[in-house]
């Protein structure tokens, strides 16, 4: 019979996920709810004051999709380039908590600056180096205020959240835009370097991708939703192989749980890979092996088909 411990490996700890609106963020905030976090959840989107993603999701609504999942979750606004707003958030955590055991990276928006396939001097500049400001120096702005009171217990755990790992991403030049394919790339290198600083003080740093994520701005693009999903793949066949944000949630909780996680510290995995570490599925109760699956099946144009990839 599991036991309250089994069911809530986390009671007792703090996370902060710095990106927590939507899509992944948002699932990684609730998943770690569910194994009892509590969760300061962090993003520009809020009930009064729309982000410049435009996008309906907000914090406290993630907040209490935390509440429902049975942790507890607390909303706050916070735009992560700006250094006082995020020191006054680790002042918070420090104040209301004295600790904090876990932070998640997942801070972008960025999608609607990206100009794909396009080569740098038809690239818009300043939207370019408006990505990279979002994707990377957001992250180095957290880490640099947030690891004193990680680093106050052993076994902090800090995740980057990224798209492709370092070795996928090492030999492709990621949709044609180096704005984007340089994010991607730093934010493994932070998660390793991160691994190198947190070491000394029993800490953990991971990079995790998801595949290839059913965001809210996905399904809306492909005119679906998370329960009719599968009738995209009539015209994006290769869609099959998709999977929900909480998969990747459910990777985030996994290793916050694991007294070993260790193990994983300086390395850069997808949410196929932790989940056949760890045993949990998506919500379909699948495994999809998207990047394995991206490569073996779809970058070799082959028919979709995701037999052994879920």
């Amino acid at each position: 019979m599991s036991t309250s411990a089994d069911t809530r490996p986390l009671a007792g700890k703090v996370a902060l996920v710095a990106g927590a609106t939507r899509a992944t963020g948002r699932a990684i905030a609730v998943e770690l709810g569910a194994a009892g976090a509590t969760v300061y959840c962090t993003g520009r989107s809020t009930a009064g004051n729309r982000s410049e993603m435009d996008r309906p999701e907000t914090i406290e609504g993630t907040a209490d999709l935390v509440n429902r999942a049975g942790g507890e979750g607390i909303a706050v606004r916070v735009d992560h380039l700006e250094s006082d707003q995020v020191a006054a958030l680790i002042g918070r955590i420090d104040a209301e908590r004295g600790r904090l055991d876990v932070l998640v990276n997942d801070v972008w928006g960025g999608d609607h600056l990206a100009e794909w396939n396009t080569p740098v001097w038809e690239h818009s500049l300043e939207r370019g180096l408006r990505l990279l400001r979002l994707a990377i120096d957001t992250h180095i702005i957290t880490s640099h205020h947030a690891f004193p009171l990680l680093t106050r217990h052993p076994g902090g755990l800090v995740v980057e959240l990224t798209d492709g790992t370092t070795e996928f991403n090492s030999t492709r030049y990621r949709v044609g835009c180096v704005y984007y394919d340089l994010a991607k790339v730093s934010v493994n290198r932070l998660a390793f370097a991160w691994s190198h600083d947190l070491r000394p003080h029993g800490g953990t740093s991971v990079a995790v991708t998801p595949g290839w994520i059913r965001s809210e701005a996905m399904l809306e693009g492909f005119g679906v939703t998370e329960d009719n999903w599968r009738d995209a793949t009539a015209a994006h066949p290769h869609f099959a192989i998709s999977e929900s944000p909480a998969f990747t949630g459910r990777a985030v909780a996994a290793l916050a749980a694991d007294p070993g996680r260790g193990r994983w510290n300086g390395l850069s995995t997808t949410s196929g890979d932790l989940a056949k570490a760890y045993g949990f599925t998506d919500t379909d109760g699948s495994r999809p092996d998207a990047w394995r699956y991206i490569v073996e099946v779809e970058e070799k144009g082959l028919p979709a088909d995701t037999t052994g990839y879920r």
